[in-house]
């Protein structure tokens, strides 16, 4: 059998009422990441860089979550409803069930931020070290950045705009970028789901995915907190609210960066994420 032409199809894993489509990589102890809530995201274009890094010394796991990629969507009129924290953290559950995995790091970006913080709480026994990734999961007022990447309406003038929030470096965003994300974006039932998990007013999604400040500041578990300095979607002051909150966390800032940390700084992402993991390794946990 020839291998699959298109890299952002992965294995076809049953979580709860639908498949999943997810990349597993590698072997040893397992990391579970979970993508942002980008217009045409998937799991691949988040993580196509440090995928591949991480999986020399541990098994990887990258699900696109429901309602993006290339996982199984609801049926039309079952209500845009079912998008939403309770289902998102219920198939990252699954996975793991399925997989026969008891307990994993995990790795959220952005959105994927406050799935992973929820997951941690709602079922602490399961992580095992937690990273966050200009994450959401604490209340803060909605920025232009944001609001504008979750009204997103499909066009290549569109996603030629957006993508400047995005990136520090202006010089990564290119027309043959915004062309490839805004195909992306297109094609069939990507608009549709994204265009029901976000309609205007958008505060209440960045609150409906705040996790409560208690249960934040009763986590357990070793944190990593990464955020890029200039990040125009999410604020920093999310992040340093976090290491604040989180007893066990650390903080480290990327200067000259945006919201794309682990794609503008992909190598030292890599690296430190694995240094993360490994001290836990030494130490036998």
């Amino acid at each position: 059998m020839s291998a699959n032409p298109d890299p952002e199809l992965g294995r076809r894993i049953r979580t709860g009422a639908f498949d999943s489509n997810v990349h597993d990589l590698g072997a040893g102890k397992p990391v579970l990441f979970i993508h942002g809530s980008g217009p045409g995201v998937s799991a691949y274009a988040n993580w196509r860089l440090v995928m591949p890094v991480l999986a020399k010394t541990r098994r990887v796991l990258a699900p696109d979550m429901v309602g993006f990629g290339f996982t199984e969507r609801f049926v039309p009129g079952t209500g845009p409803e079912r998008y939403n924290m309770d289902t998102w953290v219920r198939q990252a559950l699954d996975l793991l069930d399925a997989q026969g995995i008891e307990r994993a790091d995990v790795v959220g970006n952005s959105f994927g931020g406050a799935l992973s913080l929820a997951l941690a709480i709602r079922a602490p026994q399961r992580v095992r070290r937690l990273v966050l990734m200009g994450s959401v999961g604490v209340p803060f007022a909605i920025t232009p950045g944001l609001d504008a990447v979750w009204g997103y309406q499909p066009s290549f003038e569109s996603m030629r705009r957006l993508m400047d929030w995005f990136a520090y470096d202006r010089s990564r965003v290119t027309d043959e970028l915004a062309q490839l994300r805004y195909e992306a974006s297109i094609r069939p039932g990507f608009q549709e789901s994204f265009g029901a998990m976000f309609p205007a007013p958008r505060q209440r999604w960045v609150d409906a995915m705040a996790s409560p400040e208690a249960a934040i500041r009763a986590l357990p578990h070793e944190t990593l907190i990464l955020h890029g300095r200039e990040d125009q979607v999410i604020p920093l002051q999310t992040s340093l609210t976090l290491a604040a909150w989180i007893p066990n966390s650390q903080l480290h800032v990327f200067g000259h960066c945006g919201h794309w940390t682990q794609i503008e700084h992909a190598a030292r992402f890599a690296q430190l994420v694995g240094n993360f993991l490994d001290e836990a390794d030494a130490n036998g946990n």
